[in-house]
């Protein structure tokens, strides 16, 4: 059921940013748009989710199929490192929410301050110019408008990018850290399946998730007391 998943979630995305890019409409006033670019967005934190699971081995048993699935599903969503995201993921679970933790930050606990330094700690050069020879791929090659692509490819991942990081990051970790956060230092959502679904696909049940990462994030729901 994993692999399965995994794959509709790339082909969902795929399919909808096709044709997003080819037949919806760039106008202000048109509310359809503000649609799809909302679900694309919510289809690019689904991309994420899929390496996420990917990271704990929840995909597959197969080490080699959650590596494949993994590292495509992080070049589609930003041109990513998924063995640099694997080896950070590893560091944010043995050192939640501490200087040792990649994803945390000390200095600041402002959402943008801490924002910033998220993106920074993760961009690199090399995921410039995958990203750039994309966008001229899609631009120049396929002829699609360059609007559309920024609209649709470049601010739906934006989106999805601060969709993740703060529901899955900034929110459950942020402090101050109480004893109902445990040694993870994870908030947890009040129980609401639909909410936690739409929200983050259950990552806001985040100290279920730190109790026991090898439940797969379309599994969380059922950890949840």
């Amino acid at each position: 059921m994993g692999v399965f998943i995994a794959i509709l979630i790339l082909f969902v995305w795929a399919g909808h940013l096709a044709y997003s890019l080819l037949f919806v409409e760039l106008d202000l006033t048109n509310p359809w748009m503000y649609l799809h670019i909302i679900v694309q967005g919510y289809l690019y934190t689904g991309l994420f989710i899929t390496a996420h699971d990917a990271m704990h081995g929840n995909i597959h048993p197969s080490k080699q199929v959650n590596t494949v699935l993994g590292t495509i599903s992080v070049a589609l969503f930003a041109g990513m490192s998924y063995k640099r995201l694997l080896k950070n993921h590893k560091m944010h679970h043995l050192h939640p929410a501490t200087e040792n933790d990649p994803d945390f930050y000390v200095k600041s606990q402002n959402f943008w301050v801490w924002l910033v330094v998220f993106f920074v700690r993760y961009l690199t050069v090399f995921q410039i110019v995958i990203m750039a020879v994309k966008y001229n791929l899609m631009v120049h090659v396929f002829n699609l408008e360059p609007i559309s692509v920024w609209v649709f490819w470049a601010l739906a991942a934006v989106l999805g990018s601060l969709q993740l990081f703060g529901v899955g990051v900034y929110w459950p970790h942020k402090l101050p850290h109480t004893h109902d956060m445990g040694i993870h230092k994870a908030r947890t959502q009040p129980k609401n399946h639909l909410w936690a679904m739409v929200s983050c696909y259950f990552f806001g049940y985040h100290l279920e998730h730190h109790n026991n990462p090898r439940i797969a994030w379309w599994q969380l729901f059922k950890s949840k007391p």
